[in-house]
């Protein structure tokens, strides 16, 4: 026969362990940093070479991740697709073109490419030389749910 105590103690077990797995799921706060260039290792792709500087948490993000691109010419780092975290490129070097709003727009050093939730967006390298661009992608609390290709 199940008792009072019995239901008592299976009913705080069951919290405890959900509260024990809901803390653990929470991966730790990133807090400020400088990270180096030259501490970050460059691998090797099949489009060129990618800088992965971190992705975390952070006090107001869900996720942040901060990596940086080199596009050989001639090529993209993948079809244009969308998803539903926003981005925001920073063009180093290079001439790229980008798809935006469903049109092709040609981007130099400087220029600067925000990718909006769940928009068809793409890049190539249009230039003679190996294109270098910074990506900083989000997701927050208001991040939606993906949209159907």
């Amino acid at each position: 026969m199940i008792t009072r105590r019995d239901v008592l103690v299976a009913t705080a077990a069951a919290s405890i362990t959900a509260v024990a797995f809901a803390v653990a799921d929470q991966a730790p706060v990133m807090g400020s940093a400088a990270v180096d260039w030259n501490s970050v290792a460059s691998k090797s792709t099949d489009f060129g070479a990618v800088r992965s500087f971190f992705t975390a948490r952070t006090a107001t993000l869900e996720q942040m991740e901060v990596h940086v691109t080199t596009l050989d010419p001639g090529k993209s780092p993948h079809p244009p697709h969308r998803h539903p975290n926003e981005e925001l490129i920073l063009i180093n070097r290079g001439t790229l073109e980008t798809l935006s709003n469903g049109e092709w727009k040609r981007v130099g050093p400087g220029s600067v490419i925000f990718n909006a939730s769940n928009q068809l967006h793409g890049l190539r390298n249009v230039g003679t030389e190996p294109a270098v661009y910074h990506v900083v992608n989000w997701k927050s609390a208001a991040t939606p749910s993906a949209s159907p290709q």
